[in-house]
């Protein structure tokens, strides 16, 4: 069957909704009237863009072979039959496909730089479901296409397809790779799924584990739910609510089992996953895995004890469907774990996605926006000091300004502030920010606001802060501020500017800029750099000093075929069943085993 997911490599469908731009017809239904599309089944009609392309026909073929109603597909200019499957129809458009095939879905075969194209397309003819395939799709494309829903379902010839079998669990995940290890584990516990979800590993995905719960809930085949998250965004908590949500306004809820990768994920490093990192205001995958266990979630450290988990979990539901309250868990919290360990820190938990400018080459960036860093601020300056960012809100699928609450008494005393402490005003990718806007993340800023130049200084800040993520790609762009003690003047000072490398890489935009990338080995990892061509992802963990006791510890490598599964590897290897157990010295994640 074919999958969705959006800018995955793991395949994206997106449900039709009311805040598509493209449309002809005068009304659109809610968006969650939308979210029943992603039941997909036998009965689905699919077809696919880039239909004559080497990897649509191979996916074609496969899922022809699964069943799937595979009814034609489109290429640009082309108008007749496939030339390898013959029986199938190839047409010029999307919306001629629409009117003569009548698809329910629609699986998008195209390169990342033609993607954003291709679901407007979609979007335009009104296909209730889009699945786009491509990786490395520009986050800012995503942003300006404004599809909220998307979802990927994983029932994707890419996966190991013996591992699926018909059955009542249903599964979302970020991740592909632990998503077919979770259903591996379910087969050979003799469970099958009803529905497998993957919202997919990406800073903004369409559809949502929320979306994916309620499927489940209305689900009459689904009598088990299984979540499979990882660090980055804010989804497991959104899932958390609904669970506890739905534990109250139902009596006999449905079992919820859910694992979380990358509690070992090293800060300040994508694990692999171009969402796969926590930013500002993010909780790390150990608070996630708490956040749910509270909410009543049977939480697991690794998708193979999910087969285990799932089927106690479905006897116990059957045999006591109202136990008694003597008979009740508290607060639901159960889990099958093992000792952990503590996350590492680091004082700056900004991600090291893409191009990354701080120091000089980011002050000589934002001078050409008019705004001149000042001299850093001093101890007493700084602990009234406030970060302030234009970033990407993942839940609202747009961008947003970021402040930090001021801390009682006026204080900042720790450089990593929680969640809590963190405010995000969103606004409109296409609009900016309106002025009433501004003026709410001014209220929040140490700024006297009897102080008309003060004032108009942070506005002008606000705006080229802004005008940086904009024009460049960017995926969080910020600086510090603080009022001088001697002048009340402003001090903008300690720019980080992170920008989308994937506008480069898949579309060659931005390239003077990318041009400027510091390659030393200073900067990147040179083992890093060299997997790096080879679409590996990799990442040197524990201790570099060989004089640091532990050194000699972190003695194992892992190279794995997928961003979660590698996270979830290392936290296996780390979070030992006994203290005996290895540490992993490094973690890759890709598509190709590294070059001699």
């Amino acid at each position: 069957m074919f999958s969705r997911s959006l800018a995955n490599k793991h395949g994206c469908t997106i449900p039709l909704c009311q805040r598509v731009l493209f449309s002809t017809s005068p009304s659109r239904s809610a968006y969650k009237d939308t979210i029943p599309n992603l039941k997909i089944g036998a009965h689905t009609r699919v077809i696919f863009q880039g239909f004559t392309g080497r990897q649509a026909t191979a996916n074609a073929q496969e899922s022809l072979a699964w069943g799937t109603q595979i009814v034609g597909g489109v290429t640009p200019g082309r108008d007749g039959m496939h030339p390898v499957l013959q029986e199938l129809p190839v047409l010029p458009t999307v919306r001629a496909a629409m009117d003569q095939l009548k698809p329910d879905a629609t699986g998008i075969y195209v390169a990342a730089h033609q993607a954003a194209a291709a679901i407007e397309e979609a979007i335009e003819a009104e296909i209730p479901l889009i699945v786009a395939v491509a990786e490395h799709i520009p986050v800012h494309d995503i942003m300006r296409v404004r599809f909220t829903p998307c979802s990927n379902l994983s029932l994707n010839p890419a996966f190991p397809l013996p591992t699926f079998a018909a059955g009542h669990v249903g599964i979302v995940a970020k991740s592909g790779t632990l998503s077919y290890e979770t259903v591996a584990s379910l087969t050979r516990a003799g469970l099958g799924q009803s529905l497998c979800i993957g919202m997919g590993g990406d800073i903004i995905a369409g559809t949502d584990f929320v979306d994916a719960l309620t499927v489940f809930e209305h689900d009459a085949d689904t009598h088990g739910i299984i979540i499979v998250g990882e660090v980055g965004g804010h989804a497991e908590e959104e899932a958390a609510e609904w669970i506890k949500e739905y534990r109250k306004r139902t009596s006999r809820p449905k079992p919820i089992a859910a694992l979380v990768a990358g509690k070992l994920a090293k800060p300040g490093h994508v694990m692999g996953h171009s969402g796969a990192w926590a930013g500002r205001g993010e909780n790390s995958a150990e608070q996630k895995y708490r956040i749910l266990q509270d909410a009543g979630a049977v939480m697991v450290d690794h998708p193979a004890q999910f087969g285990q988990v799932m089927n106690e979990l479905l006897i116990s539901s059957t045999k006591a469907r109202n136990p008694p309250p003597s008979a009740q868990r508290p607060n639901g919290r159960r889990s099958y774990h093992t000792a952990h360990r503590p996350r590492p820190t680091s004082p700056f938990p900004q991600q090291q996605r893409g191009l990354h400018f701080q120091s000089s080459q980011a002050s000589d960036l934002i001078l050409q926006h008019g705004i001149s860093i000042t001299r850093d601020a001093t101890s007493e300056e700084e602990s009234k000091a406030c970060l302030v960012s234009v970033t990407i809100d993942r839940s609202g699928r747009g961008p947003c300004f970021l402040t930090c609450k001021p801390a009682p008494g006026g204080r900042n005393t720790s450089p990593i502030q929680a969640p809590e402490e963190y405010i995000k005003f969103p606004f409109d990718f296409r609009e900016g920010p309106t002025p009433e806007l501004l003026a709410q993340v001014l209220e929040h800023l140490p700024i006297d606001p009897t102080t008309s130049r003060t004032l108009t200084d942070a506005r002008t800040l606000l705006l080229a802060l802004h005008e940086i993520f904009t024009q460049y790609e960017g995926i969080a762009v910020e600086a510090k501020l603080a009022i001088a003690a001697d002048t009340s003047a402003l001090l903008v000072y300690a720019p980080r500017l992170t920008f989308d490398d994937a506008a480069f890489k898949s579309c060659g935009r931005h390239a003077a800029l990318h041009a400027q990338r510091d390659v030393s080995p200073a900067a990147v990892d040179p083992s890093a750099l060299a997997a790096e061509a080879d679409g590996i992802v990799y990442v040197r963990l524990g201790p570099q000093d060989p004089a640091d006791p532990e050194y000699t510890t972190y003695d194992i490598g892992t190279l794995v075929n997928g961003a979660g599964l590698a996270m979830n590897t290392v936290d296996a290897l780390v979070l030992p069943r006994t203290a005996r157990a290895r540490r992993t010295s490094s973690t890759r994640a890709g598509r190709r085993p590294p070059r001699p």
